[in-house]
């Protein structure tokens, strides 16, 4: 600033300080953000305070950054970095065809416009305990809080596909891979969630019981029990004989209809919504694309889908606005 005038110097100052103080700018990513980050808990720490919750929580499925800026206005407290999702977006099966890289791309995108913890979804760590542990250093450096890794096999299979093998890990071997990662991490509050599949392979309560309790001896923060049933019997019986080791986190995907009521008596700490956004927006999308090729025509369509200036809003186009005010010159 040595040529300007000490005039000029305290204006911009004043102005430079204005404008980080009414945007909530973020100086360590160069993006506003919408609360102070100087009150703001670490995401890591909200994430794990959820998982440790005395009462049950909720996260919502999110799989870019303008659906996590949704989740984030709706007032949930964590987002579901979903692996279904995150896939179907780009187009690809959930099959572990997107790479490990480009789904941490993804994330960091949905991270960058939101102050609340993402627990992304990923799957079986994308390897044996190297990929995952490299995986661990990659999330912590993009702001992820923390990560779910499932004992199946690389590549995945979906877990809600009907009539599909679902070969699972070895015990010893997935319980290391947790270790590893929770080894690798160098946040204390980053957070593994061990996710147990025995049920949905086919391989009964004990097996379950067995691995989650592995796999929380190993260092897991939590465990995500999953059922494909529609009803949740499976999740009743596993927690009654789990006796409340330790967090326990559901996807009740397929048992949509059991009353919310019922896994707050079960003592689940947290409930996630995993793939509701996804499959709206197809509905949203197909139904808008079908009026408009039948059609030829926009006037019967406008007034039931976003303005275009809520688009920019939910881009946060204002606070680019003010930031012109300050740093490019004025003609």
């Amino acid at each position: 600033m040595g040529a300007f005038s000490n005039a000029t110097k305290a204006h911009l100052c004043s102005k430079t300080l204005w404008f980080l103080k009414t945007t909530n700018f973020d100086m360590t990513r160069g993006v506003p953000f919408s609360t102070s980050f100087i009150k703001q808990t670490k995401k890591t720490t909200q994430l794990k305070q959820l998982l440790s919750s005395k009462k049950m929580e909720f996260i919502m499925e999110a799989h870019s950054g303008l659906s996590a800026r949704i989740v984030q206005e709706a007032g949930f407290k964590g987002i579901w970095g979903s692996g279904l999702s995150i896939s179907a977006q780009a187009g690809v099966r959930d099959s572990n065809e997107m790479s490990w890289t480009q789904v941490v791309d993804v994330c960091e995108y949905m991270s960058d416009v939101t102050d609340i913890p993402i627990l992304l979804d990923a799957d079986t760590g994308y390897g044996n305990f190297n990929n995952a542990r490299r995986l661990i250093r990659k999330l912590e450096s993009r702001g992820i809080a923390g990560c779910c890794i499932e004992d199946k096999l690389f590549p995945k299979t979906n877990s809600l596909m009907d009539n599909r093998v679902q070969p699972l890990a070895d015990i010893d071997e997935f319980s290391l891979k947790i270790k590893a990662c929770k080894d690798s991490q160098q946040d204390p509050d980053f957070c593994v969630v061990a996710r147990v599949e025995a049920l949905i392979a086919g391989w009964g309560l004990d097996e379950a019981l067995k691995r989650a309790e592995a796999y929380r001896n190993a260092g897991a923060d939590a465990i995500l029990i999953h059922s494909k049933k529609l009803d949740s019997s499976e999740i009743e019986a596993f927690m009654k004989a789990w006796r409340n080791q330790g967090p326990i986190v559901i996807v009740p995907t397929k048992y949509y209809t059991t009353p919310t009521k019922v896994f707050e008596n079960l003592g689940i700490s947290v409930v996630i919504w995993a793939n509701h956004n996804l499959r709206a927006s197809i509905t949203a999308m197909k139904a808008t694309t079908e009026h408009i090729f039948k059609e030829q025509s926009l006037s019967g369509i406008e007034n039931k889908i976003a303005s275009v200036k809520e688009v920019f809003r939910l881009q946060q186009d204002e606070e680019l606005v003010k930031a012109e005010k300050i740093y490019l010159p004025v003609k």
